[in-house]
């Protein structure tokens, strides 16, 4: 991997994003850092200036920095990449310091921040720095606040932070293109009051979506409206990264929406806040309760919480075709049809044919049949119950009591207390379970129907302690 330690040496200074140039600033440029990793890795602490909690990256990482007096310095290498979007398929992708999206920055309010983009794209590119309040010359809208960054050159933003939150990153130079082919990436601007909204578990990831055929690598960069691979992080289910999480845990989600269409986004097993956008901090008075908040294309949305109930929580875009992996969306509505001599006749032919969707296409999430290379099942993964016929936008918050606080590890399926999975009654026409009679009604008032606790049932628990 990488260290911060010795990345960088001295940096020549800059006043504009203007083209570093000549050998004295070529020799100054910081190292960049590059990976190829899949998986989530460890968060990046601060070892000076003001102290806060780093955020964590699905399938992704933080990008180290070094000091050059008091300009904080990073390296983006704007480049061609491959992806895996899951075991099994593999694109090929645009996107910074050899992954798409492009690594996470972190800095601190007030920071003085020197950002080197070099260019090793097959055509010019810019960066803009969204939602963040900076000079018109930094803002990265290619000509317009500055000249197109060339093949081979090197630009360099220099500003400093005005506001904390929660920001992002993306070319304005040729963006159709270069955003469809990946080119994106999280700018996370910690408050400099260190207890300021501060939380235990802090996530990020951007949302992105691609049309890439089965058996080819390239998305298709003109497509408006028709995907078939949408994604966290250029990721799929199952490749997304689960969120593990300490019980007690007070967690904040930080999504970015750089897709072609909104995403309702919903948390199952507890309720949550809307804490901030791309505009910054809601106030607290301001913020409402959700289980599923809709991210808007090009806007940010962060959700906090109190991981107070313990599983294996689903956590997804609520469109249900997002859900999916390499779905074709002209597929017939078999339902109901009788394709008993229909197959017969086919299979003189194609002896390999096998009939789908007479009675709806859960049977793609069990079936294991030939497919062509470079791609995924339409619904894929599998839990200890079976499989989970899910794809797309989909992953687990798994929340367990016992993890160290800095432990992102996968714990593992949920162990659940006895009696409390949902269970079949072998004998429907038996009477049911009885249940625990209503307490009586209270004088002058209507009889309370429902009973605090069930049978074999946790207790219920404040979810919305925030």
């Amino acid at each position: 991997m990488f260290t911060r330690r010795g990345l960088f040496g001295a940096a020549a200074v800059l006043v504009s994003a203007s083209a570093a140039s000549g050998r004295a600033h070529t020799a100054g440029l910081p190292d960049a850092p590059t990976t190829n990793a899949n998986t989530m890795q460890p968060p990046l602490f601060p070892t000076s200036g003001p102290d806060y909690q780093p955020v964590i990256t699905l399938n992704g990482w933080t990008l180290p920095w070094g000091m050059n007096g008091d300009w904080k310095e990073f390296h983006l290498v704007a480049e061609p990449v491959e992806r895996e979007f899951a075991p099994g398929m593999t694109a090929h992708l645009w996107g910074y310091n050899g992954q798409s999206p492009g690594p996470t920055i972190e800095c601190v309010e007030g920071d003085k921040v020197r950002i080197f983009v070099t260019n090793k794209l097959p055509e010019h590119t810019t960066v803009h720095w969204h939602g963040m309040l900076l000079p018109n010359g930094m803002d990265g809208v290619g000509g317009l606040t500055q000249p197109h960054i060339e093949p081979g050159k090197t630009f360099v933003y220099e500003f400093q932070i005005r506001a904390s939150g929660t920001f992002m990153y993306h070319p304005h130079s040729d963006e159709m293109v270069q955003m469809a082919m990946g080119m994106m990436g999280m700018f996370i601007v910690h408050p400099r009051d260190p207890k300021f909204r501060r939380v235990d578990r802090d996530f990020v990831f951007v949302m992105s979506a691609y049309d890439i055929d089965p058996g080819t690598y390239l998305p298709k960069v003109s497509e408006m409206t028709d995907f078939n691979m949408w994604t966290w992080n250029s990721r799929v289910f199952p490749g997304i990264d689960p969120l593990p999480v300490r019980l007690g845990d007070r967690v904040r989600v930080r999504m970015a929406n750089l897709t072609m269409t909104n995403h309702p986004i919903h948390l199952h097993g507890h309720h949550f806040s809307v804490t901030c956008t791309d505009g910054g901090w809601v106030p607290e008075g301001a913020q409402w309760p959700e289980t599923t908040i809709d991210v808007p294309v090009g806007a940010i949305r962060a959700f906090d919480f109190v991981a107070d109930n313990p599983g294996d929580w689903a956590f997804h875009c609520h469109k249900s075709h997002h859900t999916m992996n390499a779905m074709g969306h002209n597929t017939s509505n078999f339902i109901g049809a009788k394709q008993k001599q229909l197959t017969k006749a086919i299979r003189n032919v194609v002896p390999d044919y096998m009939p789908m969707g007479s009675d709806g296409m859960a049977m793609m999430g069990e079936m294991e049949m030939p497919m062509p290379d470079n791609t995924l099942p339409m619904m894929t993964g599998f839990g200890q119950f079976g499989p989970i016929e899910m794809g797309g936008m989909f992953t687990l918050m798994k929340i367990r009591e016992g993890l160290a606080a800095g432990d992102y590890k996968d714990p593992g399926a949920y162990q659940h207390p006895p009696g409390s999975v949902a269970y079949e009654i072998e004998n429907p026409s038996a009477p049911a379970p009885s249940q625990p009679a209503p307490p009586p009604a209270k004088p002058g008032g209507a009889p309370n129907t429902i009973p605090e606790t069930m049978p074999n049932a946790p207790a219920p628990s404040n979810h919305n302690r925030h």
